[in-house]
């Protein structure tokens, strides 16, 4: 799968991707980063690609010849259009399901705002997802676009040595994932939850599912209206909402 992000710090991406799980996915070619430079199309002498606001107001805008020719220029390499993500804070809030259905894609383009915002015409002509990752608002678009690549590769083929972590994670069910534990047995007088050393996989599953469904009922209840429950696993909830009555 191959990422083009078109942005105006590539080095900020780079350093932030080319290490650890995503570091070997990319040097073993598993996932593809291509960072286009907007500054590089810009027709300007002095390489400016924003200029001020038609109508007033603080701020700089991005201007949309420049981020249309770094798009174009992907369009002909790829040879057809692909989709092409805006990350602004106006878009849909990114989800787990967003990864899966993004990772299906062999090609996939994010675009990187800065200053006050983008030219909307350009936006109108190139953009077909938009795309938040929070309510908040921050300097850029890179930090969001590094979210989106290391959420979506974890559910490529071969980017995690686990085959099965990429699908048992927090969220891919709806819910929050279980507590997790290692060496030492005991820590700080707190000892590993016996059920974990008894070496019964079935009573081991049975109490990762509560946990799980305890810690998404204690600390993001409003999942739970769209995760797939089992008549057990309600029961199990309500019993959870009576011991705290």
């Amino acid at each position: 799968m191959t990422f083009h992000i078109l942005t105006l710090f590539p080095e900020m991406i780079k350093n932030g991707l080319e290490t650890s799980i995503m570091g070997n996915a990319i040097e073993n070619g598993i996932i593809k980063l291509n960072l286009v430079n907007i500054r590089d199309y810009t027709l300007d002498k002095h390489k400016r690609v924003d200029d001020y606001s038609y109508g007033g107001g603080p701020g700089l805008v991005m201007q949309a010849q420049p981020i249309y020719d770094a798009w174009k220029s992907v369009v002909e390499s790829v040879g057809h259009e692909v989709r092409c993500v805006y990350l602004t804070p106006q878009g849909k809030v990114f989800d787990q399901d967003d990864a899966k259905e993004l990772a299906k894609e062999e090609d996939v383009i994010l675009l990187c705002g800065h200053y006050e915002g983008v030219d909307e015409r350009v936006l109108e002509e190139i953009v077909t997802d938009y795309i938040s990752i929070g309510d908040y608002v921050l300097t850029g678009g890179e930090l969001p676009a590094m979210v989106m690549v290391d959420a979506i590769s974890r559910m490529v083929p071969g980017v995690l040595h686990n085959e099965e972590s990429g699908e048992s994670e927090s969220f891919m069910a709806g819910l929050l994932e279980y507590p997790q534990y290692s060496r030492p047995e005991v820590w700080h007088g707190r000892p590993v939850p016996e059920v974990l050393l008894s070496g019964d996989h079935a009573k081991v599953e049975s109490w990762r599912r509560g946990q799980s469904l305890k810690r998404t009922f204690m600390q993001r209840p409003d999942l739970l209206g769209d995760a797939d429950l089992t008549t057990d696993d309600v029961k199990k909830i309500l019993a959870f909402g009576r011991n705290l009555c």
